[in-house]
């Protein structure tokens, strides 16, 4: 194995990407769609104070795992847990409270990711999740998936509302989009980069169209489910995961 490549893995504190990595990213960010629903609708504190709340999270939960030395599960899952909430807030306040509704918040946020992704190139060569060793590529990383996140709750309002395919068919939407990605990852030499961008990117709508259908309405499509409730259990899921799975190989911890 190169020894450059060897280095930039003992220095990476992302894991590695795997099915249980899925798993708990679509559980994560389903997580976001409740719990910021929670936070804005159910205390009725609104979208912006919702995402003022989420941002100090965020920038605090980055800050540390930034500063962090090494990889730890309950940090990282921690720190997309923040870039969900603040993503949903943050997507549902340029939606409805700027008016700009679903089609231009997602033209709005598609733009914002692409520049930050381009940017990101640029800077450090690279996007791949495997070259995140640094603190600057780690500041770029993270800010990327804080719009991906954003994005994708946009995608799937729009998804579900606009283009009235309600949330069972948004995840049915989504979910056949994730399997097509899967197959070519497998199948295809399409650039795993591209494909593990395009995948990170649609659990997000999956995640919300999916958070949707367990809080909203029975008379909108939803189960009604209490959004605290709701959220807890999709918290406990994640914890169970985390500490069932190794994310990271343990000869790469030593």
């Amino acid at each position: 194995m190169n020894t450059n490549t060897t280095q930039q893995e003992l220095l990476s504190k992302v894991p590695e990407v795997t099915l249980m990595f899925w798993i708990i990213k679509i559980l994560a960010t389903t997580l976001g769609e409740t719990g910021g629903d929670a936070v804005s609708m159910s205390m009725n504190l609104g979208y912006l104070i919702g995402t003022a709340i989420f941002a100090v999270v965020f920038i605090v939960a980055v800050t540390i795992q930034i500063k962090a030395k090494k990889f730890h599960p309950v940090l990282y899952w921690t720190t997309i847990i923040a870039t969900t909430t603040v993503g949903t807030t943050l997507a549902d306040f340029a939606d409805r409270s700027l008016g700009i509704g679903y089609a231009g918040g997602t033209v709005l946020l598609l733009t914002l990711l692409m520049t930050s992704l381009y940017v990101w190139h640029r800077t450090m060569g690279s996007v791949a999740v495997d070259t995140v060793s640094s603190p600057k590529s780690e500041a770029f990383y993270w800010v990327t998936i804080m719009f991906s996140q954003t994005l994708g709750t946009a995608l799937g309002d729009w998804t579900a509302d606009t283009a009235g395919l309600g949330y069972t068919g948004g995840a049915i939407v989504f979910g056949t989009m994730l399997a097509i990605i899967a197959v070519a990852y497998y199948r295809t030499k399409i650039s795993h980069t591209v494909l593990f961008w395009a995948a990170f990117i649609l659990t997000r709508p999956l995640g919300a169209v999916v958070g949707d259908f367990l809080d909203k309405p029975i008379a909108k499509g939803g189960l009604e489910l209490s959004r605290y409730s709701a959220s807890l259990a999709l918290l406990a899921l994640i914890v169970i995961c985390i500490f069932m799975f190794s994310h990271r190989a343990a000869a790469k911890q030593h």
